[in-house]
């Protein structure tokens, strides 16, 4: 019989577990971006098939969200992870073996698939094994965890990539992720009665579970809430203006008009990520802390948009002022981590995964659409140039592809004024 609520190590060691999932799921989003000379040369692309590569991790990504919340009721979150971590990294053998594009561009796909179920088992686990104080805490670790990832993908892949090739790196990690598949299947539990601790809430049964009584009507009730509708299309904007920058055109651009190395272009992306992630768990606890969601979000989509206006838009910025700029727009973007809090306390209790999954959706829509739109308008203004047996695109360019992500970051700002404040507190 169960006598005692699990211990934060053993909650901690659990959810850490899918984490790690987590983290691989960054690495595969944001690898591309220190990869960009070698991919374009290996498969002959240009600035837009380059684009469409990356994002089509993104196109089944943002596909499974939903589906994600309906299978993890269903199967729960542990099932799920292990074989999202599986299908993960037969996906990275695919990407790294196939002997073309269509193949790369297949292993993509069902990389960002399988990775999908990753942030919305983790919310699940998050709420089967830690008290509720501590939900937008563990969503900002959450993404912390995945940032590290991001990181491992900047600079250490760079010089792997450099030792060794692309494709060798790369099978590497799909060895990891299998490692980790394992991991989950034989330390994670859905919930804690299953380790022998008392449950913090009631565990809902097959029959009363939202899925089966009226899926369809669940997603309309999420998308009637205006909060989570509004929320559904703000956080694309800022995390789509991060990922499209440090997960892809980021580099080429610091390397092209700044004069960087690129080892010292992704040293300085990477930043820009790890800003980001020390944000994410301080706007988290600090929205919990003093109960706001709307205004620490305003501040935070404001300073965000600020850096990266000022990154792209001042003529003749030297490095210093760069880096700081890119910095402070990492840092601000990390309010979006609130959006999942917000979002979950403006429907009712039943619909919290559903709106974490429909949330979740909106925010991998940002880079799944502005990673290839940059990539065209680059295109679009491409004057014939071409170094190293690659196309070089010239600053104009580059602000023009860039101003997208301005445009939606404005429209996030302008959006998150419309939300009502729900002060930290759960809808009735």
């Amino acid at each position: 019989m169960q006598t005692a609520y699990p211990p934060l190590r053993m909650a901690w060691f659990v959810w850490g577990l899918g984490a790690l999932f987590y983290l691989i799921a960054f690495f595969q989003r944001v690898a591309p971006a220190v990869m960009t000379t070698e991919l374009m040369r290996e498969f002959d692309i240009n600035a837009a098939a380059l684009g469409n590569l990356s994002a089509f991790y993104f196109y089944s990504y943002v596909a499974m969200q939903i589906p994600t919340g309906i299978i993890a009721d269903l199967w729960g979150p542990r099932r799920l992870l292990s074989l999202g971590a599986c299908i993960a990294g037969i996906g990275t053998l695919v990407f790294a073996l196939g002997p073309g594009f269509v193949w790369a561009c297949t292993g993509r796909f069902l990389i960002g698939g399988s990775v999908a179920v990753a942030f919305v088992c983790l919310l699940q686990v998050a709420n089967n094994w830690f008290p509720d104080r501590y939900f937008a805490m563990v969503t900002g670790v959450a993404l912390f965890f995945g940032i590290i990832g991001a990181v491992c993908a900047g600079p250490p892949l760079r010089l792997l990539v450099n030792q060794y090739n692309w494709q060798t790196v790369i099978l590497g990690s799909a060895f990891f992720t299998f490692l980790i598949a394992a991991a989950i299947w034989f330390f994670v539990r859905d919930y804690p009665h299953e380790k022998g601790y008392c449950d913090l809430r009631p565990v809902p049964g097959t029959g009363n579970r939202s899925w089966r009584r009226n899926t369809i009507a669940g997603i309309f009730e999420v998308f009637h809430s205006r909060n989570a509708l509004l929320l559904f299309f703000i956080p694309g904007g800022i995390v789509g203006s991060v990922l499209t920058f440090s997960g892809l055109w980021g580099v080429p651009f610091l390397v092209s008009h700044h004069g960087l190395s690129t080892a010292k272009a992704s040293a300085l992306t990477s930043a820009v990520l790890v800003a980001w992630a020390v944000a994410g768990p301080f706007f988290g606890w600090l929205s919990d802390r003093i109960g706001w969601r709307k205004r620490l979000y305003i501040v935070g989509c404001t300073i965000s948009l600020a850096g990266w206006v000022v990154a792209f838009w001042i003529p003749d910025i030297s490095i210093t002022a760069l880096s700081f700029a890119l910095l402070i727009a990492g840092f601000g973007s990390g309010c979006m981590i609130i959006s999942f809090a917000f979002a979950k306390e403006s429907v009712p209790v039943h619909l919290s995964g559903t709106v974490s999954g429909t949330i979740n959706m909106g925010v991998m829509m940002g880079p799944m659409l502005l990673q290839p739109l940059v990539g065209w308008v680059l295109d679009s203004k491409w004057q014939g140039k071409i170094l190293s047996g690659v196309r070089y695109y010239d600053p104009g360019a580059y602000r023009a592809g860039f101003s997208l992500m301005i445009g939606w970051l404005m429209l996030s700002l302008l959006l998150l004024f419309f939300t009502r404040e729900t002060n930290c507190r759960q809808v009735g």
